[in-house]
């Protein structure tokens, strides 16, 4: 895809030599300014909480080489048949696509590229030799999967321990099913394994500074696997209950008995798993209740959809008053002008037979209580620029550490983490690359892309399946998902379109093989056509040395 420095071998056969020829001429020496070709940052990859290369594996997806396309999101991502699920995909916001029709359906590709994988059984290798150094992880959420995986190809021996029963943390005891099959998610964890990693579940590490003493680092990643508790008034009849047990009870097969109206109070996605969960286990009615406008609501777009699909109702700007068995009275809010809510007086009962909170979730971070260094302020841990907390050889990230709180985020985190323990195990800081200038829309041409609209993910129908955990969205075959990875613009990065050899009045471009070029500065004279013309902006125009 990307170009540099090339050497000359040949010219083009339309090329001649005459006297009065473009080649005969050395028009360089006209020249105030030269194109150069650049690699630069697309904005899919640069949104990328994983750190993914996006517009690499899509390359390859494109071309139909569909393990190649894998491997390259496994250089990133240990999951992405769990993230083509659950990832809310900011890459396609940021999408310059959307500019010209719809942005790239990249979640989809990568969500068909994991279960292909799965299919297929493609396995991963490590990328070093054994380390002879041990690491364990805490926590089989995705930030710990994700370090795992990493540390494990890096060569490290890797323990993960988790007092959960099986491996997964929230993306098994919090996730729904309909969202995430567990046969996807157990696929993907497997595949951690076979590189070695050792998991440990049932067990709860409540001492890591005597875990050193048998590791040579640790990474917690804990995950928010509680929920907050709000003290609310009621009466000793009512039933109120917590999201968070109410999704891991599911899993485990002991879900609660929620009676026919169910209210769940919350704006998060918690709040609309809950309510879509309470349905499919025989709500007939299923009520979301929220304090501000959907304006505010932390909840995805598309799970807010979907949950109105299944026939989940919305009531805004409501708080609860008081529960009683069988009725629960809320309070009308109001906003005021500088965006404050304000309660209204005015008072509302609503049937309901259980009431589920949904109004966040913490960290038990009591295993690095009393470790000296570590610093925990308002349920998160302090770390340094590698992921270190204040004792050294004990880093964290995930949902333990100040960030965004989501399963993309966190398998960034384990990434990093991993990058950064392996260097200070090795006594070679990991440093990150410098990254280039962003590909932004202005450098390109998109008339020369035509309109092609994403290819759209088949839904089951809203009323049918709110009585079922089946998988509610569903994958794309291989033809779409072929089209769809040709939707790519390649922003910023030469994909072999020909243009600038083309359009070159000069004849002073080179091409040295598909998708590969060289100017020749001897002819150019600088007049800035192919940056012009260059679809993708992977030409700049710099000024000349003197």
């Amino acid at each position: 895809m990307s170009t540099g420095n090339h050497v000359n071998i040949g010219m083009p056969f339309a090329i001649t030599l005459q006297t009065g020829s473009s080649l005969a001429n050395k028009t360089g020496s006209w020249r105030s300014e030269r194109p150069v070709y650049v690699d630069l940052l697309p904005p899919c990859n640069k949104a990328c909480p994983a750190g993914g290369n996006i517009q690499g594996w899509l390359y390859h997806a494109e071309e139909g080489d569909y393990e190649s396309a894998w491997r390259e999101i496994m250089v990133d991502n240990p999951l992405p048949a769990v993230m083509g699920r659950v990832c809310y995909h900011t890459c396609q916001t940021a999408c310059n696509r959307a500019e010209v029709d719809e942005a790239v359906g990249i979640n989809a590709v990568e969500r068909f590229l994991g279960d292909r994988a799965i299919e297929e059984g493609w396995q991963v290798e490590p990328v070093k030799d054994p380390s002879g150094r041990r690491v364990l992880v805490v926590g089989s959420g995705p930030s710990g999967l994700s370090a795992a995986y990493h540390l494990a190809r890096l060569g490290h021996e890797v323990t993960v321990r988790d007092r959960g029963e099986r491996p997964g943390g929230m993306m098994r005891y919090g996730i729904p099913s309909y969202r995430l099959p567990r046969h996807i998610l157990d696929a993907e964890i497997a595949r951690i394994a076979a590189l070695g990693v050792t998991f440990e579940q049932g067990v709860t590490v409540t001492d890591v500074e005597s875990e050193l003493e048998l590791f040579d680092a640790v990474f917690t990643a804990v995950g928010a696997q509680l929920g907050r508790n709000v003290e609310v008034p009621a009466g000793s009849a009512a039933t109120i209950m917590n999201a968070v047990d109410l999704l891991r009870d599911t899993e485990a097969g002991e879900a609660p008995l929620l009676g026919r109206r169910v209210v769940v109070y919350g704006g998060g996605n918690t709040a609309v798993d809950a309510a879509r969960t309470a349905r499919r286990l025989g709500a007939t009615e299923s009520v979301i209740l929220y304090r501000r406008t959907r304006d505010h609501m932390s909840a995805h777009d598309s799970e807010v959809m979907e949950a109105e699909e299944e026939g989940i109702t919305m009531r805004w700007l409501s708080t609860v008053d008081h529960v009683e068995e069988g009725s629960i009275r809320i309070e009308k809010m109001d906003i005021d002008a500088d965006g404050h809510l304000t309660p209204t007086g005015e008072y509302e009962e609503l049937a309901a037979d259980s009431l589920v909170m949904a109004l966040g979730q913490e960290s038990d971070l009591s295993l690095l209580e009393g470790v000296e260094g570590v610093e925990i302020s308002r349920g998160v841990v302090a770390v340094d620029e590698q992921m270190m907390t204040g004792r050294a050889g004990v880093f964290a990230g995930g949902d333990m550490v100040p960030s965004e709180k989501n399963v993309t985020v966190a398998i960034g985190h384990g990434k990093k983490a991993a990058r950064y323990i392996d260097g200070w195990l090795r006594g070679e800081p990991y440093v990150p690359a410098v990254k280039p200038a962003d590909a932004t829309l202005d450098r390109m041409e998109t008339w020369y892309y035509s309109e092609a609209p994403h290819q759209v993910r088949e839904r089951l129908e809203g009323a049918r399946r709110a009585s079922t955990f089946d998988e509610v969205v569903r994958g794309l075959d291989a033809d779409s998902a072929l089209l769809e990875a040709r939707r790519c613009m390649s922003c910023g990065n030469c994909f072999g379109c020909d243009n600038c050899f083309g359009v070159c009045p000069d004849n002073a471009v080179t091409k040295l093989a598909p998708g590969e070029y060289e100017f020749k500065y001897d002819y150019c004279k600088g007049c800035g056509i192919c940056a012009e013309e260059c679809p993708c902006g992977a030409i700049s125009m710099i000024p000349e040395e003197n």
